[in-house]
């Protein structure tokens, strides 16, 4: 077969070229999209930082990389014995030194060149770690081990380490290259007889087994830092993070140690040079290696087992007291105490507690995750709007000029619901959502003459919106970046847009007036937004044209993470009407991974709860962080997209640092407008990830914190009907013991470890004018007081709800649950639930009842809120029926099989079924009182008898009465299940 001839050549070769060429324009198109989309949002300094910040990391790495690389390989070359010195097994490999021969500088620049790219790559994905070591600031904290301030941790170790392992590995890939070349040139032997090793390979070699050597002396010094920030499984308290006893005792001094043996094993390394003798080197690496097994491995392991383990709570006790000081500071909640509160209220003040009820809290009936349906219904106006699955809550001025509670969404995009799709309909024609709708919190209608009866009481609503939301100003309605907007649009240009159809039936066209976007009037930009977004007609379509622009990134949290990726921003944005603009407001978080002895949590998991979608999960979520602060409050314009960050928390040095990397991006917390802050609040992932810290970490003494004995849990939401999950945390109005005012704030729950009844009451002031902002109040409850589901379940019970769910069954609706709300009210606490019916003519959620309950009454399930709380404050308080500790003199003592608890002298004795729920309740009452006691004092074995027995009692007790009639377990009962999923 015969050459191609030269046109076949030409032709090749300018496919060749083009092809090469196509490539190019790819890489540029996505480059050149990145800076005009930074400079059209007008933070083009963070896409340069971060853009020659990675280049300089790659290049001096990879440079360093080569230069290290390529010298051994040049040195051993260098270094290779004359041709008549080698043996026959050398000799053998002439024919490769041959084939090298006239390529050996070609083959020199690739290995060099391949192994800096790899370095070079691999080291920019350490700028954010570069940025920080160049700008930290000092946190002006020390840790309490080596005296270091905590930004020697979270900014100079990561770093360090970083260079520790580039040395390694150049190190490495430089031994692994020099003893090749050695080796092919002769400088090395593995079969011939004789020396196996010329001296200058042999000092060639030790020198870089030295540099290794020097480096492992480098890693065990920085290893005693590292074990202030090291995690392990601690099994009294799970994870931990920090030295221990074993660590300060045993790990400390065996990496001195082991630090002290690898500089004299380096020394004797770099002796070879002129003792040229592996003999000394070699004793010491095989004395290094023994001895960070015995040192290192087994001596800790002994000190563990023989002096940690038979007294384990007082040895590790000021440790405990460590981890517990640095995790309250880290996670903020180091000013969090709890208060004692009973949770069983004077059942002898009822009126008062009945009047204190109508100022106790906003009552907010109307649940933001279960009315968007009804959003929907009701304020949808086209197919192509949609409202988020969960509404957010946000204040706004009532008819009396004070805030109140309010649930707000937006109508946004739905592109899946435009009548005819195609490019230009989906890209040009609908291009924008219309209007924020929103509804009182607290109320729903409740004049049919006025809307349907139980659906939302809309304070704005219509098509242009109308309403009270921003009194008697208007505002820019157009919704152009939102949570539901995913694709690209093209304004601006020739095309007009949809504006809205109004209710006349008049279709109102648009045109984007907006500084957002980036421009496509010139042929390169939409040439590259083409291939970038992979649709040709971007490039030749007659609907772009002059002035026109393209919007893309445009969810609020992507436009922010893009501008701030030094943050972590939080899973629900909110919207809010600010100065006449639809704003998104997004709390975003500074953390670290290496506050020394702080305990870490993973986002992902602490701030997932039965609300969390895919759209409301936090950034980042697999991050393991051991400090975070609510840094920095952003804006999102809806209808330009301009991204605003303001400086929220002042002090943190983390932020600061990243303030000096990116100077001018974030913006000084006094130019934040008075009507911006009016609806800046306490953010959700910040208070779940708190609330999940302080199950542990309320208590502050080490004896009590090991033994676990005051451990708490977050409940499982009793009206999740899907799965089991945390119960969210709920924005409402309420006044805490001792306040005078209701303040907006953040609340949840907690239940004692393995138990359902409540525990502790957690809440934080929410309100940015607080002066008592971000301050978290808890309460713990110190009698055995029903917890959530248990309220859930008993609510079950009530025969006025199985009524309500049977007379559902002939309208095909079902039985929908809002958030139960716990309010504490004068020493006890009152549990609010609203309760929707969904289905029939309304397929929407209406609100039809108030379910409520105060200090153990019976649970209450009426037409309205009023008449709950009516009915709630006239029931009779369930006192517990559980004998006392102390029996009276001739009593005869619990515990032989025969004794019953002792009933009140009024009331008969119960039979039948009335017996058993009695009986139930006592094993439940006296299983509390033994779990009190272990809390108390677990080496009190006189009380916790005494508590065991009554238990026993109340379990032979039930057997009996089960055994007669009801059946034959004598276990306990189980823990109350979710409410019925439907009718």
């Amino acid at each position: 077969m015969g050459r191609p001839s030269r046109r076949v050549r030409t032709l090749l070769m300018t496919l060749g070229v083009l092809a090469v060429l196509a490539m190019a324009f790819v890489m540029f198109a996505g480059f050149w999209t990145d800076w005009l989309w930074y400079r059209s949002v007008e933070y083009s300094s963070v896409f340069t930082t971060t853009l020659w910040t990675k280049i300089g990391l790659f290049a001096v790495f990879g440079l360093l990389m080569a230069t290290v690389v390529g010298l051994n390989i040049w040195l051993a070359h260098r270094l290779r014995p004359p041709l008549s010195a080698m043996s026959l097994e050398q000799q053998s490999l002439d024919r490769y030194r041959m084939g090298i021969a006239p390529y050996k500088k070609w083959v020199l620049l690739s290995v060099t060149a391949l192994v800096g790219l790899i370095a070079g790559a691999s080291a920019t994905g350490q700028w954010k770690t570069w940025l920080q070591w160049v700008h930290g600031v000092p946190f002006g904290e020390k840790d309490p081990q080596f005296g270091m301030d905590v930004s020697f941790y979270a900014f100079d170790l990561p770093w360090y380490r970083f260079l520790l392992g580039f040395g390694f590995a150049a190190v490495v890939l430089s031994l692994i290259a020099a003893a090749l070349t050695h080796y092919l040139y002769g400088g090395l032997r593995i079969t011939s007889p004789g020396a196996r090793a010329t001296a200058a390979a042999t000092g060639h070699l030790s020198v870089l087994l030295g540099i290794f050597v020097s480096l492992k002396a480098v890693a065990y010094w920085l290893d005693r830092y590292g074990l202030a920030v090291k995690s392990s499984d601690f099994k009294a308290t799970g994870n931990w993070t920090g030295l221990r006893y074993v660590d300060a005792n045993a790990y400390l001094p065996a990496k001195t140690i082991l630090f002290c043996i690898a500089v004299i094993c380096a020394v004797l390394f770099f002796a070879t040079l002129w003792r040229r003798t592996w003999q000394l080197p070699v004793i010491g690496f095989g004395l290094m290696v023994l001895s960070a097994i015995l040192i290192g491995g087994l001596y800790p392991a002994i000190v563990q087992k023989f002096q940690v383990q038979p007294n384990e709570q007082a040895k590790e006790a000021p440790y405990i007291q460590k981890n517990i000081d640095a995790t309250r500071k880290a996670y903020g909640i180091d000013q969090a105490k709890p208060e004692d509160y009973p949770g069983r209220a004077d059942s002898n003040r009822r009126a008062q507690q009945r009047a204190d009820a109508n100022t106790a809290a906003s009552y907010r009936v109307v649940d933001s995750n279960v009315v968007s349906p009804a959003f929907q219904q009701l304020q949808q106006e086209r197919k192509y709007y949609q409202f988020p699955t969960t509404l957010d809550v946000d204040r706004y001025p009532g008819p009396d000029g004070k805030p109140q509670d309010t649930v707000i969404g937006l109508r946004e995009l739905n592109i899946e619901g435009i009548p005819k799709r195609n490019w230009i309909n989906d890209h040009f024609t609908y291009t924008h959502g219309y209007g924020a709708i929103a509804a009182k919190g607290t109320s729903v209608v409740t004049d049919a003459n006025k809307g349907t009866v139980g659906s939302p009481d809309f304070t704005e609503s219509g098509m242009p919106t109308k309403g009270t939301l921003v009194g008697k100003d208007s505002y820019e309605q157009r919704v152009y970046y939102g949570e539901k907007t995913q694709q690209y649009s093209i304004v601006g240009g020739p095309q007009k847009e949809l504006d809205y159809e109004a209710a006349s039936g008049d279709t109102k066209y648009t045109s984007f007036k907006g500084k957002g976007g980036v421009s496509l009037s010139s042929t390169l930009n939409r040439a590259a937004y083409a291939v970038a977004f992979g649709e040709p007609q971007i490039l030749y379509s007659g609907a772009v044209g002059e002035g026109s622009k393209i919007l893309y990134n445009r969810t609020p949290k992507e436009r922010v993470e893009a501008v701030a990726p030094w943050l972590t921003i939080d899973g629900d944005a909110y919207p809010a009407v600010v100065d006449g603009r639809i704003q998104w407001i997004i709390d975003a978080y500074t953390t670290t991974n290496g506050y020394p002895y702080a305990s870490r949590t993973t986002l992902g998991d602490t701030t997932t709860d039965s609300t969390t979608t895919s759209q409301r999960a936090v950034v980042a979520q697999q991050n393991q962080v051991n400090y975070i602060r609510n840094s920095v409050k952003a804006t999102v314009d809806a209808y330009d997209g301009t991204v605003k960050l303001y400086q929220w928390d002042t002090k943190d040095p983390v932020l600061k640092t990243w303030m000096k990397a990116f100077p001018g991006t974030v913006k000084k917390k006094s130019e934040i407008s008075p009507e911006l802050k009016s609806h800046l609040r306490y953010p959700q992932d910040m208070f779940k990830v708190q609330r999940e810290l302080l199950t542990r970490y309320h208590v502050t003494e080490p004896d009590q914190f090991y033994s676990g004995s005051d451990a708490w849990q977050v409940p499982d939401d009793p009206t999740n009907k899907k799965e089991a999950s945390a119960v969210p945390p709920y924005y409402l109005s309420l006044k805490m013991p001792g306040d005078k005012e209701q303040k907006f704030s953040l609340t949840t729950t907690f239940t004692p470890n393995g138990r359902p009844n409540l525990g502790a009451y957690m809440a934080v002031d929410a309100d940015a004018n607080s002066p008592g902002y971000g301050t978290i109040r808890l309460l713990r409850v110190t009698e055995t007081v029903q917890g959530p589901s248990q309220v859930q379940s008993e609510l079950n019970g009530v025969e006025e709800v199985a009524t309500f769910v049977r007379d559902l069954r002939g309208t095909d609706s079902d039985i929908e649950y809002g958030n139960l709300l716990t309010i504490p009210l004068d020493g006890g606490f009152l549990y609010v639930e609203p309760v929707y019916a969904r289905g029939g003519s309304a397929n929407y959620p209406l609100l039809k009842k108030v379910a409520a309950a105060y200090g153990g009454g019976k649970p209450v399930f009426k037409d309205s809120l009023s008449q709950a709380l009516d009915a709630a404050f006239e029931q009779p308080v369930k006192e517990p029926t559980t004998p006392p500790a102390e029996q009276p003199p001739g009593t005869k003592p619990p515990g032989d099989g025969t004794t019953t608890p002792p009933t009140t002298p009024s009331t008969p004795p119960a039979t039948g079924d009335a017996a058993v729920k009695e009986a139930i309740a006592d094993v439940l009452k006296a299983h509390a009182d033994v779990d009190s006691a272990l809390k108390k004092d677990p080496t009190d074995r006189e009380a916790v008898g005494r508590a065991e027995d009554q238990l026993d009692a109340a379990l032979d007790r039930l057997a009996q009465l089960q055994g007669s009639g009801s059946g034959s377990s004598s276990k306990p009962p189980a823990e109350p299940k979710s409410p019925p999923t439907s009718t």
